[in-house]
């Protein structure tokens, strides 16, 4: 008859068991490593290793692009950078900046000279027929007034500005201008033709209640102009989903297999790009 130890059985049994949590505790990081090894096996990442450099489309475009004119430390910077050095550093390749315009932003990819364009693009559905995204941000609007005017200080959303007693001030032939159309149809609309980010003057010389601005110079705008308050509440109104957009890098399409890493990379690093993000405004 074989005798057995029942101790023995059950230290074997709890080794083996803290083998195999120790194993499956591994299994997530595995797999995260892997998803971020840049795979052999796409045409765009052999083509980027023999050439020994990462090219990509630079053009100013802060918070998410900022370029350095005061001369020391690097040319660039903002999260659009910090992602764009990522990825050359996982590809064992150098950053190459490639200068491009409004225009050939996009043209240069299907042309090829560039691996991608960091010069941060709106996701249009235009811009998807031709290009592929990796976003990481989102661009919105903001709609501000005087803080003494009782219908803004009393506003408690930017619905409460879609009435005939509320003038609303736009820039024509602006972004925003076909929205506010449609997002305050019952307001009375003011277009004007001056203004940079905003048409401020409006708003200060009491010819309109409230004028909508992106929420990036937003940011600013409050910090130079004293007196002024913005809807949607909270954050500084950083959070609004008005007339959102997402913002991100593109790529020329049908790349699978280099966009899947790209995406990866990108969201083990997004903390990293939204605290970058929150810095650039601040000091703006």
């Amino acid at each position: 008859m074989t005798r057995f130890s029942l101790g023995k059985v059950l230290g074997a049994t709890q080794r083996y068991s803290l083998v195999a949590c120790l194993g499956l505790a591994a299994l997530p990081a595995v797999g995260h490593a892997d998803a971020l090894t840049p795979p052999a096996d796409s045409p765009r990442i052999q083509a980027i290793k023999k050439a020994g450099a990462l090219k990509v489309g630079v053009l100013s475009n802060p918070p998410w692009l900022v370029e350095n004119t005061q001369g020391g430390g690097e040319a660039w910077s903002g999260p659009a950078w910090l992602l764009s050095k990522e990825y050359a550093k996982l590809l064992g390749v150098k950053l190459q900046p490639v200068l491009v315009s409004h225009e050939t932003k996009v043209p240069v990819l299907a042309s090829n000279q560039v691996d991608m364009t960091i010069s941060p693009l709106s996701v249009t559905p235009a811009r998807q027929k031709v290009v592929d995204f990796v976003t990481y941000s989102k661009t919105s609007l903001c709609v501000f007034g005087r803080a003494d005017n009782p219908k803004v200080k009393n506003a408690k959303s930017v619905d409460d500005f879609n009435k005939p007693d509320i003038t609303v001030a736009y820039l024509t032939g602006g972004g925003e201008e076909a929205w506010v159309k449609t997002r305050f149809p019952k307001a009375k609309l003011r277009g004007v033709a001056s203004g940079v980010a905003a048409p401020v003057e409006e708003i200060m010389a009491h010819r309109a209640d409230v004028t909508p601005i992106n929420r990036i110079p937003w940011i600013a705008l409050n910090k130079k102009v004293k007196g002024l308050h913005a809807l949607p509440l909270g954050n500084n109104c950083q959070d609004s989903t008005e007339m959102a957009s997402d913002i991100g890098l593109a790529i020329d399409k049908n790349q699978p297999k280099f966009l899947n890493w790209l995406t990866a990379v990108k969201d083990h690093m997004q903390p990293q790009l939204t605290a970058d993000e929150k810095a650039s405004i601040e000091k703006m």
